[in-house]
């Protein structure tokens, strides 16, 4: 017997008295059925459904089995746990039974305790049934109903606070199969397909399938970019809706999209792969940042239990609030990531612009054109760099003992082990022959720099890249290649690796970095997200003042007196600069990346075009633009 199952005093009474009387030591047993059985069976059958081992004062367990899955319908798949606690019974052949309810909704508990009328009868205790056994509010019509409340995906964050990703309102056209008869639901697919650009079969089909009441959503546009035909056309297809609505978005389609990634639908591949935590109809981060950091800016969704009476009015029961995502931090300034967007909108070919603070190493754009389809050059491209980096190239000459003023032979070809090097095709005549290191790195003279590869012993050169900021890897929390300086295989490899072919390889990044570190003296390394400590690598030898100085000079003269003399009249601080073009063959033909990277002040800047004839004259005025743009 439970403690909770009590005698009444009468009853007690005579307990003692009889035993009293008969000098005995132990009380009088109980006797006849025990209320803490069917308390403990009613108890599973709550918990389970299943009400066959249940007697009822009216009706059967089938019946009631029926209302009571008519109760809590409305709760979905979750299932409570019930415990009988205790019983009360008293000497009139009736009972209560006391029932502890726990359900976990909205990843808490909703508990409470209920209590369950019984009667003694036929030689076993009966349930006195009515909804009140299953929430103590509830009337005769009154059910319970769960409704999720949406936590809200965590916003992405730009340079001085701005929102980069944030709810935007959008509209969601659809078809609503409760306001159209099914048979002409196929119909109104169509046409509503046809009438937004969506391939009509699978939606059609999609909207057949769907159920009476669903809204089978075709497509979703930002509020400000409905088409007017849109806006007009769908109110004449039968059960066709428009549905506002507020989702994370980017300032526009395109901004930073291969670097931010999209949110959606879970597919089938990650639901398989993590059963647990997704479920068919979650959304989440499909691609980019928003995949990678999807559990720090996925909202935790919030729940309401409500009663709600025959008429339709609700009465809140249990609340569980939604919390928003926390929100993810980045350097990218949405002014600067747009003006480099605008530069690159109209250019065929693939290409890339990264803007880099060189005083902290904030990316504060990493713009991908329209010809990338998609993919992620800026901070994740693997590109031969051409001749800008010959500004790495003139760092191991300077700590080989060469000077800016250090006279080097700037010919027409040089052969190294059967191989002819030869300058790009307008190299002005004007400075071949023996002329400065500082002239030669202007002019980008490739003879110049691979006549001087003798100076330099193993590892030289990628160590100057590793000084500045190329070559070695680093978790930045965000697709990032810093590049690759390989020892060379051959002499003829060495060559080509000093002007930026061979096997030299970067990314758009990369070279922003370079140039970063040149203007800032030190070693730059990129940052994006504010939460990922970065740090200059312990193998990566400190750039000095001296070697910095005489990098600044060189690269400066590519602007006054060379290749960028295009750089020369733009406003404000004095701009650095190296051009550069990189070979490569396409389909059989020998092509070409145009690249430019400068400095100016507190930005550094590289541009990469995949096809071009020249550094100077592809992009440089891309870099130009942007340059006099972020002013």
């Amino acid at each position: 017997m439970r403690p909770g199952r009590r005698l009444s005093l009468a009853t007690a009474a005579l307990l003692l008295a009889g035993a009293a009387l008969a000098g005995c030591d132990a009380a009088e047993k109980v006797t006849g059925p025990d209320p803490d059985a069917a308390a403990d069976a009613l108890a599973a059958a709550l918990g389970s459904g299943d009400f066959a081992e249940v007697a009822f004062t009216e009706g059967t367990p089938e019946d009631v089995a029926a209302e009571y899955a008519k109760v809590v319908e409305g709760m979905g798949e979750v299932t409570p746990t019930v415990e009988a606690t205790g019983t009360d019974e008293t000497d009139d052949g009736s009972a209560t039974a006391t029932l502890a309810w726990a359900w976990p909704v909205g990843g808490q508990e909703w508990s409470y305790t209920t209590e369950a009328p019984l009667t003694e009868a036929d030689g076993e205790w009966q349930v006195a049934w009515s909804r009140e056994v299953v929430e103590p509010s509830l009337g005769p019509g009154t059910v319970l109903d769960v409704t999720p409340i949406g936590g809200g995906r965590g916003p992405i964050m730009g340079a001085d606070g701005v929102a980069l990703v944030t709810d935007r309102p959008v509209v969601r056209f659809g078809i609503d199969r409760s306001q159209v008869p099914a048979a002409r639901a196929a119909t109104s697919a169509r046409r509503l397909a046809e009438l937004v650009d969506v391939d009509p079969a699978p939606y059609a089909k999609q909207v057949r399938a769907a159920g009476e009441k669903a809204f089978v959503e075709a497509i979703v546009f930002r509020k400000d970019d409905v088409p007017p035909a849109v806006a007009q056309g769908y109110r004449s297809i039968p059960g066709a809706l428009a549905v506002p609505d507020d989702i994370p978005l980017a300032p526009t389609r395109d901004f930073a999209a291969p670097l931010l990634g999209t949110v959606g639908e879970v597919t089938a591949e990650m639901i398989e792969k993590d059963p647990d935590k997704y479920q068919v109809g979650d959304r989440a981060g499909l691609s980019g940042l928003q995949a990678r950091y999807d559990d720090q800016l996925q909202g935790t969704d919030g729940v309401v239990v409500d009663a709600v009476a025959s008429d339709g009015r609700e009465r809140q029961l249990f609340r569980v609030d939604a919390r928003q995502g926390k929100p993810l931090e980045l350097t990218l300034d949405e002014r600067l990531q747009t003006i480099a967007e605008q530069q690159l909108a109209d250019v065929g070919p693939a290409s890339a612009l990264v803007a880099i603070r060189p005083s902290t190493g904030a990316i504060l754009a990493a713009a991908n054109g329209p010809g990338n389809d998609g993919y992620n050059l800026a901070t994740f491209g693997q590109l031969a760099p051409g001749s800008t980096f010959k500004s790495v190239s003139s760092l191991a000459l300077l700590r080989a003992g060469l000077t800016p003023e250090s006279v080097v032979p700037c010919t027409r070809s040089i052969v190294v082990d059967g191989k002819r090097f030869e300058n790009y095709d307008d190299y002005p005549s004007s400075a071949l022959g023996d002329i400065s290191l500082r002239s030669a790195i202007a002019h980008s003279c490739n003879t110049a720099v691979i006549s001087q590869r003798s100076k330099l012993s193993e590892g030289d050169l990628a160590a100057a890249a590793a000084s500045l900021g190329l070559g070695i890897d680093h978790d930045l929390g965000f697709p990032a290649y810093f590049g690759s300086v390989e020892p060379p295989a051959s002499e003829t490899e060495a060559a080509a690796d000093l002007i930026g072919q061979g096997k030299v390889l970067a990314s758009p990044m990369a070279m922003a970095a370079v140039i970063a570190s040149v203007q800032a003296g030190h070693t730059v390394v990129p940052r994006l997200v504010k939460s990922v400590d970065v740090a200059v690598p312990d193998d990566a030898t400190p750039l000095s003042k001296g070697e910095a100085t005489a990098l600044r000079s060189m690269l400066r003269a590519v602007v006054t007196t060379g290749s960028g003399t295009g750089l020369l009249d733009v406003p404000g601080p004095p701009v650095i600069a190296k051009t550069g073009t990189a070979e490569f063959e396409r389909d059989g033909k020998l092509l070409t990346h145009a690249w430019m990277i400068a400095a100016q002040g507190d930005l550094a800047v590289a541009v990469f075009v995949d096809v071009g004839p020249s550094g100077s004259g592809t992009a440089g005025p891309i870099l130009e633009a942007f340059l006099r743009a972020a002013r």
